[in-house]
């Protein structure tokens, strides 16, 4: 039996298991989390206006995907999908036969893993689900509290870590302008591949809580026209579909797109005001291989 829908416009997250599914086919059998994302979009026929639900107010995530992400936990647990430290999630087996599966199967059975691994912690079978979602909460409240203190930084503080996260990125030459009246552009840089190509590239800061509409892509292509090779918008919010389609059109210079999500992961991975702690404990799985 489906969980109970908070939203009659959005699917409930055992309803988005098998387009997960159909989405990793898709791919190729593996994919990133916008890729699969993206794809779930479109077999699920969620439309533009669904997307823009937040889970929360001041959230990160959008009410889909947020059910998206315990949706691939329900799948991980059930050992139909895995991911690697570099975010790629990938079907367990190729030969996968999804018109077989049942979704209600595998939440029946995730359940009952819990049932018995955790008998005092885990909850009774007719929780909703926005219960069973708050479990997934954790995953995302170091990115919301990073969001939260970019927020309560100066705008030229904003700025200049842009400008740093691009050095560490293997910008050079990277300057702030921040000119007002510039057609929102803040800044400048040259990106070398290989040491041996080079291209300009002109950048935009935007710390803003809502979405990235296609009218402020055009405007921000207007402004850089003739003046880089490409340019790059960095928010600390999101972008919508138009706004992604947009930004690569055919025939316009292209415009690289780095949302709120992706820019908490970069900070991460540059530890730019972010520590991650861990013990490594590495395993070398054999079966995996055997299912190559």
């Amino acid at each position: 039996m489906a969980r109970k829908r908070q939203n009659k416009n959005l699917p409930t997250f055992d309803e988005l298991i098998i387009p997960t599914l159909k989405a990793l086919k898709k791919l190729g059998g593996s994919g990133t989390i916008e890729e699969i994302s993206e794809n779930v979009y479109q077999i699920a026929n969620i439309s533009e206006d669904a997307l823009q639900i937040l889970h929360n107010e001041n959230g990160l995530l959008n009410e889909v995907d947020y059910r998206l992400a315990w949706s691939r936990t329900y799948l991980k647990k059930y050992g139909l999908i895995e991911n690697s430290a570099r975010g790629v999630w990938a079907l367990t087996k190729s030969e996968l036969d999804i018109s077989k599966l049942d979704a209600n199967e595998i939440v029946k059975n995730v359940r009952d893993q819990h049932k018995s691994a955790e008998p005092k912690k885990i909850k009774p079978e007719t929780e909703t689900e926005a219960d069973i979602l708050e479990q997934v909460e954790e995953t995302t409240n170091w990115k919301e509290e990073l969001l939260n203190t970019l927020f309560s930084i100066s705008p030229d503080a904003f700025e200049r870590l842009a400008q740093r996260l691009l050095r560490e990125s293997g910008f050079v030459q990277v300057e702030v302008t921040g000119k007002s009246g510039d057609g929102g552009i803040d800044g400048k840089g040259i990106v070398k591949l290989s040491g041996f190509l080079s291209f300009h590239v002109i950048f935009q800061c935007k710390r803003y809580r809502g979405t990235i509409t296609p009218s402020q892509i055009r405007d921000f292509r207007g402004a850089m026209q003739g003046r880089a090779d490409k340019g790059l918008f960095i928010t600390t919010g999101t972008f919508t579909r138009d706004a992604t389609k947009e930004a690569t059109r055919d025939g316009a210079p292209p415009i690289d797109l780095i949302d709120g999500e992706l820019l908490c992961e970069k900070l991460k991975e540059f530890r730019l005001g972010v520590e991650t702690k861990f013990i490594e404990n590495v395993d070398v799985q054999h079966d995996w291989f055997l299912h190559l």
